[in-house]
């Protein structure tokens, strides 16, 4: 195999294995308290895939760990899941195995030798297997399919006839299958490894088009073998994601020049178990059908998906040089701006196509909270349920990158220092039980990430008295509200906790919440009630990359304010504004009251209009319905901007989140809505 190919099927085999761990762990985790036998059956073809697909690419540490993993649910999916087996200590040993193959994974991904060790696994499985087997076996037992059990030894086989027999093999993959060259080329792997001489149609797995052909035709094998059509059955009986297969002896007559004949051979076989599918002829009139349904969906590398948003940005703003050119100002061309709006709307349609690849739900970044829960849970004696709200909820992939540890972190500090222990819980009048929820909101142009726990809340008290020791306090105690208490919590090396435990005690957990979320222009609130519970909620935006911004003016200054974020703009009517006992300005829109903040008195610019009257006032809405009016000179358009980061020595600014290069090469600031209400 060339270094090319190789290469081009590390990319795939990398890709995959990913993919099939992420499932092999959901269902493990959410089926722990017993196993189906259609569980069983799945995990069984997981760890089989995992496995032929590691020894194909010829690492050997992966495979092992794999095929004890694989040896147990066989021995499982056999027994028919007998009786009184510890489905918990089976989760054990299945997730140590996966934390083994995703260390390899990690190893071959940074070009390392995947040299680890996986016979310490290996052993402790082979141990749960004597347990099992030496344990009685439930009455009525019958396997499945007549099969010798592998894990018993067996006597001496009768001896066989040396005559080598020729059968023809027709494999066609299940309809939802991806990458099918590789899938075939695994098969044929399988089969070699294990002495079967063959030919195959497509010759070129490697080749991407014969995918096409598989999906079309199937794969054909022509397998010459001694070792029996039982051997056979039980080889391909283990290939997994195949709908159906048939296996023809061909006659003695037809091997020398025609092997592949169809009309010699006869029917010796019966079909592969159900599970594994029905044979079935594909028509050949609806090859074409098959094969484009087969192929409707494509992975694409995610450093060519941010190559491609760059482009779109310098597409933005060369769009916005274009159309905003100063030396376009006062002339009459009304053929050119109305083909520059159709420029606009194509623009603004690849830009919402190109976003939408990127985004992807949270589902799988929230998963892995149930597995930090599950372990913290034994590790603690503690009783915890996980609930999930809104995982559906889609994000930039780049933002969950960033989200995935400060996410972790919350929800270890919520089990091991919100949930308290079931003695503590019933001495509080509790259930024994734990709860910590975990939900996902849109919320304007961000996305709302909150954990709850009902749990012993934070002690105010006692994260004061660390941060006075500490002399983090910048003015008296008594000034500080709860909300702002809290967020010394995430200050680096801070700790409440007295003594370092394996979860927490060295301070190094939550100050990552705060530094992960601030790269992403993200930011964390945290909420407590003693004896009741925590709530941290999490602000991100959706996406990093391109927003929608409605330009304002503040004398010779150009701001940027999301327009997702405006609910209405008008001209104040002074008899609708007045000021309240505390002197702030407020006014009154359509019955309900709301505050006045004046954008130059804010940020320190200067302004053409300092009465209400000369200006515009917009009202903006934050993510928890609460309403603002800020008053700005006014109001220039609706423009499409690309968001860059802001230089660090002015990032913290209150009220700013990020910036953008305008059309004439001007920089304008975008008003980070949230800050202004804070």
């Amino acid at each position: 195999m060339s270094e090319y190919d190789r290469e081009s099927m590390l990319e795939m085999f990398v890709f995959e294995m990913w993919q099939l761990i992420g499932e092999l762990e959901q269902n493990v985790i959410r089926n722990e308290s017993g196993y189906s036998m259609d569980k069983i059956n799945e995990i069984f073809r997981v760890m089989h895939t995992i496995k032929g697909s590691a020894a194909m690419m010829m690492y050997n540490s992966v495979q092992a760990a794999a095929h004890g993993i694989e040896d147990l649910f066989f021995y499982l999916r056999e027994k028919e899941a007998p009786e009184g087996v510890d489905y918990s200590r089976v989760t054990d040993l299945v997730l140590e195995s996966v934390d083994f193959i995703k260390a390899e994974m990690r190893k071959i991904e940074t070009g390392a030798s995947a040299n680890g060790d996986a016979s310490g696994h290996s052993e402790r499985i082979k141990a749960f297997l004597n347990e099992l087997k030496a344990a009685p076996a439930p009455g009525g037992f019958s396997p499945r399919r007549k099969r010798p059990d592998i894990f018993e030894p067996q006597p001496e086989p009768e001896p066989a006839s040396v005559e080598s027999e020729t059968y023809k093999v027709v494999m066609m993959f299940a309809k939802d299958a991806e990458m099918l060259n590789v899938r075939a080329f695994g098969a044929v792997h399988n089969l070699r490894s294990n002495n079967f001489a063959l030919t195959h149609e497509p010759e070129d797995l490697i080749d991407e088009e014969s995918s096409d052909i598989i999906a079309s035709s199937g794969l054909i094998m022509t397998i010459t073998t001694d070792q029996g059509y039982d051997a056979l059955f039980d080889i391909l009986h283990e290939t997994v994601y195949v709908k159906s297969v048939t296996i023809d002896k061909v006659e003695v007559s037809d091997k020398p020049d025609e092997p592949d004949k169809p009309e010699a051979p006869a029917p010796v076989s019966e079909a592969i178990p159900k599970d594994i599918g029905k044979p079935q002829a594909l028509p050949r009139e609806n090859a074409k059908q098959r094969s484009a349904s087969a192929n409707h969906t494509i992975s694409v590398n995610v450093f060519k998906l941010d190559e491609l948003v760059k482009l779109m940005g310098e597409l933005v703003i060369s769009e916005a040089m274009v159309t905003q050119n100063p030396e376009l100002e006062n002339l009459e061309l009304d053929s050119f701006h109305k083909e520059t709006r159709q420029l606009r709307k194509i623009i603004k349609d690849i830009q919402d196509n190109v976003m939408s690849m990127r985004m992807v739900p949270l589902a799988t970044t929230f998963f892995k909270m149930h597995r930090i829960v599950r372990d913290m849970c034994k590790q603690l004696g503690k009783d915890i349920r996980l609930e999930v709200i809104g995982e559906d909820t889609e994000v930039d992939k780049n933002i969950i990158e960033h989200i995935a540890d400060p996410l972790m972190h919350i929800i270890r500090n919520s089990a091991d220092h919100g949930i308290e222990t079931p003695d503590k819980r019933l001495s509080a009048h509790k259930s024994e039980s734990g709860l910590i929820q975990l939900e996902a909101r849109n919320s304007g142009s961000d996305v709302l990430i909150i954990v709850r726990d009902d749990g012993a809340g934070i002690d105010r008290e006692r994260v004061m008295k660390k941060a006075r020791d500490a002399g983090l306090l910048t003015k008296p105690e008594e000034d500080y509200q709860d909300r702002e208490a809290y967020q010394f919590i995430f200050m680096p090396g801070f700790s409440t906790n007295e003594a370092v435990t394996e979860f927490s005690g060295r301070g190094v957990g939550m100050d990552i919440v705060s530094q992960n979320l601030e790269k992403v222009g993200g930011s964390v609130i945290v909420e407590s009630t003693p004896g009741l519970g925590s709530a941290f909620t999490l602000k991100i935006p959706l996406t990093l990359a391109i927003v929608e911004g409605m330009m304002v003016r503040l004398g010779n200054a150009k701001f940027m304010l999301p327009i997702i974020s405006i609910k209405d703009s008008f001209k104040p009517d002074m008899n609708d504004v007045f000021r309240d006992p505390s002197g702030n300005e407020m006014i009154t829109v359509r019955g309900e009251v709301y505050n006045i903040l004046r954008l130059y008195e804010f940020l320190n610019s200067d302004s053409d209009a300092k009465e209400l009257s000369d200006g515009i006032m917009i009202m903006v809405e934050n993510g928890d319905e609460s309403m603002l009016a800020l008053f700005a000179d006014e109001l220039i358009g609706e423009q499409q901007v690309v968001v860059k980061s802001m230089p660090k020595y002015i990032k913290k600014s209150r009220g700013i989140s990020g910036c953008t290069l305008l059309g004439n090469g001007d920089i304008s600031l975008i008003l980070d809505v949230a800050g202004l209400f804070n």
